[in-house]
């Protein structure tokens, strides 16, 4: 497998769906689940096109709903990776509501995943790192051990006295006393 680095602009997923009456609830808003599931999509081929093997879903952060999307708008979702870590990857993923009849485009949702790449015996494969080339991408880079160490600490997976990143947040160093 190629371990070199590879853009986070390369892992880039646009998916877009329209909202039927199947996807939605009786205020014919999309249903959560469904979005959560097209989500999952867009992440999983995110993560696929980073590593180049299948990829299974590991975590999802807080996934917030802004807005409602309506039964016969456009739902557009974006996944990019913002870092790979030894075996997984976080993804970014937003979600936008399109509404064509009054032509106009809103934000629903965003969301961090976190995906874990297999080798054929369904194992957890090292995955290449990840270059973070505009500000954006760059931000998302640094912020993403932190958000890693946040979902280790509240899976019981890692000590918060371990999470050095997340720690220098909270507790002053002491060149700063």
């Amino acid at each position: 497998m190629n371990m070199d680095a590879k853009k986070a602009s390369e892992s880039l997923v646009v998916m877009n769906e329209l909202v039927l009456p199947n996807d939605t609830n009786t205020f014919e808003n999309l249903m959560g689940g469904r979005l959560m599931y097209w989500m999952d999509i867009a992440g999983a081929m995110s993560a696929a096109r980073h590593c180049n093997s299948p990829c299974m879903t590991a975590s999802v952060d807080n996934l917030s709903f802004k807005n409602p999307i309506k039964i016969g708008n456009i739902v557009h979702i974006e996944a990019k990776l913002t870092r790979a870590f030894n075996t997984s990857m976080e993804i970014n993923i937003k979600v936008w509501g399109e509404d064509s009849l009054h032509q106009y485009r809103y934000e629903s949702n965003e969301a961090y995943f976190t995906f874990v790449a297999l080798d054929p015996n369904n194992r957890p494969r090292k995955v290449p790192q990840v270059i973070a080339e505009t500000p954006e991408e760059q931000e998302q880079y640094v912020g993403a051990l932190r958000r890693r160490q946040l979902r280790l600490i509240l899976a019981g997976k890692m000590s918060p006295d371990d999470a050095t990143e997340l720690r220098a947040l909270f507790v002053p160093s002491k060149e700063n006393l």
